[in-house]
């Protein structure tokens, strides 16, 4: 059914009208399988007739040259399937548009232009598969610093069959810089969280975790900056140097991968399974598969960085979005100097407003942070948290039944700590297992994460 003659649809700011404008009819099943009427469906959704809304195409069915397909729109996190003809305006899945209410009809009213979202999940998607886990990457530089690093060999020649040498000094200052700067786990005594300098402290070590490498370095242009990503950049520099090799030879390396990441790339946080040990004795690492795996931990951290973007973009849906992601891995390191990393996820969400004059007030933020760790006794751990003004409830997780016992034994002295930084405890316990995670899903159908 087209729009009345002459009459064209209002085009949306930033967006691309369809043309012609055409109507999109509720499909509704056989008799076999009866199905809620057209008007049933659209009355679920709440949808009043000429009212607009913003829907994704979640699937594309049965495109085969007709001048009708089927597609199937996600409209307020319901799925509900129409018969579209829509002119020689190409839908992808993934798309976005908006639709109006037309008796029992659907019109697509216009296209969204292509949000900054698909840029960044397509550079994202480019990293996922070669991610290596920081943790072991830490290890592995470690060990360098006394075993040193092998010579690639020549071709046919066993890498065990030339010596190990001495990691260039630039290479050793820049690994030597970042240990010195990890967080220890001594250095946060129970209740020192109300004191002025662990709390400097840990806004050290998130700033210099490397997801803020680029805006630092915008900020301060200086190749010596305190900071992760721009440390491993600088390990990499130097091996090259010593190479006689430039940055197109590190280009053209394969990055080691971490099985665990391939398998679930996206699922934040989750802690990672322990990195095998280290052996002072054992075989020194070449240089060439140091670069593939510092190539790795790179991407790793790139991974965080585009991850959190896609994140915050994402917009549109009638489900509420964090105004604000970050995904970041903060490496620490034991007693024994062994690295270990905590992954941490902290989000803003907007005020939960029902009436268009509370929208008018002012709005108030809730920050929720996860913060998922394996530790040598406790085992994994993971801890949920949300503070909205002066209340704050958390929620501890531990797989072991001791550590379950200790922390529930710890919890009154954390509700005292909260208390005394002047916050309004509301909920506070402790769960065997662990939470179940929210899978991230990348649209455009860049990653299919329902297989």
């Amino acid at each position: 059914m087209k729009l009345p003659t002459g009459q064209q649809p209002p085009q949306p700011a930033g967006q691309t009208p369809i043309s012609p404008a055409r109507a999109a009819t509720v499909n509704a099943a056989g008799a076999d399988n009866p199905q809620p009427s057209a008007r049933q469906q659209l009355d679920a959704l709440q949808l009043a007739n000429r009212q607009a809304t913003l829907a994704r195409v979640a699937e594309i069915i049965n495109r085969q040259g007709q001048a009708t397909s089927e597609v199937l729109l996600d409209v307020r996190g319901k799925s509900l399937l129409v018969e579209a003809a829509i002119g020689n305006t190409r839908l992808e899945t993934g798309d976005w548009v908006k639709v109006m209410r037309a008796g029992n009809e659907l019109q697509l009213m216009g296209k969204l232009a292509p949000a900054q979202e698909t840029g960044i999940a397509r550079a994202l998607v480019q990293h996922m598969p070669w991610q290596q886990n920081l943790e072991g990457g830490l290890t592995k530089l470690l060990a360098s610093l006394s075993q040193g690093l092998k010579p690639d060999p020549s071709p046919g020649q066993l890498p065990s069959a030339r010596p190990s040498q001495p990691l260039p000094e630039a290479a050793r200052q820049s690994i030597q810089q970042v240990l010195a700067r990890l967080p220890a786990s001594a250095s946060l005594m129970p209740g020192s969280g109300r004191q002025e300098q662990p709390l400097q402290q840990i806004k050290q070590w998130i700033a210099e975790s490397g997801l803020f490498a680029e805006s630092r370095l915008v900020q301060t242009p200086s190749a010596t900056l305190p900071d992760l990503k721009l440390a491993v950049g600088r390990v990499i520099t130097a091996l090259l140097t010593q190479q006689g090799n430039g940055p197109e030879h590190f280009n053209r390396l394969t990055p080691l991968a971490s099985p665990e990441l391939v398998q679930a790339p996206l699922n934040f946080p989750q802690a990672s399974p322990r990195a095998p040990a280290q052996s002072a004795n054992g075989e020194a690492t070449t240089v060439g598969q140091m670069l593939r795996l510092l190539a790795g931990m790179l991407n790793r951290i790139t991974v965080n960085q585009l991850h959190s973007q896609v994140l915050t973009a994402r917009t549109g849906g009638d489900a509420p979005a964090p105004l604000s992601t970050l995904l970041l891995e903060l490496p620490w390191v034991t007693p024994q100097n062994e690295p270990r990393v905590a992954q941490l996820r902290l989000e803003q969400y907007p005020e939960d407003r029902g009436t268009q004059e509370q929208q008018h007030k002012a709005s108030v933020s809730e920050w929720r942070l996860s913060l998922a760790m394996d530790l040598d006794e406790a085992g994994p751990l993971h801890f949920d948290v949300a503070l909205r003004q002066q209340s704050v409830s958390a929620r501890v997780w531990a797989e072991k039944q001791s550590t379950l016992r200790q922390v529930n034994e710890e919890l009154p002295l954390l509700r005292q700590s909260l208390t005394d930084l002047g916050l309004d405890v509301t909920d506070l316990e402790c769960r065997r297992g662990t939470p179940q995670a929210s899978a991230t899903r990348l649209e455009h159908r860049l990653v299919d994460t329902r297989a």
